[in-house]
């Protein structure tokens, strides 16, 4: 089943065109990083597909499109989509263990929601995602006092918990160190393949990118240059996404 559909998707903002229109397809369950230089409109390409923008062209999620749909189905729909920010929206005040707990928000009753509040639904769950991102020993700890590294591992940690059908990660490694951010990736990985969640994650590590995701899409001023295997990503084809070689080849699916 094809998890997330453009045809002919662009996006618009003011007088500036974020991105061109766009033909893409991902299937369910597959893992795909978007690599480009810094204002290819990568993060805008994510929240499009997250429907916090809408396009102008035709997104379609599992099959509906989600502008068609009621707002109670809007947001039923959305709450199968998980994001993991560059620098996650969490409370200073909030502790580690609540702001992995609101992962699940979305999916609980409003009665259920307002007793996480006080006391912790599920902290054993929580603390099983906060273990794998190496954070275990974190949970009581306020999210004020943690490094940006440790928060972006935080905001991994919540996702999982989530678990959504679809993960929509950008740049979710940027403020670790090479172990930290590879093992983190891997851990993100891991955890979607073995649930069947599609991953499609913003990466400026272009040797991550290439070493842990089949499918590498790039993106250069809004339009796609290419759409390969990471295997059939070549110098060639990078020196053109970055330096912008409009001669360079490209490959697209």
């Amino acid at each position: 089943m094809t998890a997330v559909t453009l045809a002919g998707a662009g996006l618009t903002l003011g007088q500036s065109r974020i991105l061109h229109p766009l033909d893409l397809h991902i299937e369910a369950g597959e893992t795909v990083a978007i690599i480009g230089p810094s204002g290819a409109g990568k993060t805008s390409l994510l929240r499009l597909i997250g429907t916090e923008l809408r396009a102008q062209g035709r997104l379609t999620l599992w099959g509906q499109d989600p502008w068609a749909l009621s707002t109670g189905t809007r947001q039923r729909l959305r709450s199968r989509i998980g994001m993991v920010w560059q620098q996650p929206p969490l409370p200073a005040a909030q502790s580690v263990m609540t702001a992995v707990l609101a992962g699940r928000l979305g999916q609980w009753s409003l009665g259920r929601a307002l007793c996480s509040l006080l006391r912790p639904c599920d902290p054993a769950g929580a603390l099983a995602e906060l273990q794998r991102l190496g954070l275990a020993d974190k949970g009581q700890q306020r999210c004020g006092e943690l490094s940006g590294g440790q928060l972006q591992r935080v905001g991994i940690a919540r996702v999982l918990y989530q678990q959504p059908d679809l993960i929509l990660a950008d740049e979710p490694v940027s403020a670790l160190d090479p172990v930290l951010a590879r093992s983190s990736l891997e851990a993100l990985l891991h955890q979607a393949g073995a649930r069947g969640s599609t991953l499609i994650a913003n990466l400026h590590a272009v040797e991550l990118a290439l070493g842990l995701f089949p499918r590498i899409i790039g993106l250069r001023q809004g339009r796609i240059q290419f759409d390969c295997p990471a295997s059939e990503v070549s110098q060639t084809m990078l020196t053109a996404l970055y330096a912008g070689d409009d001669e360079a080849s490209a490959c697209l699916r």
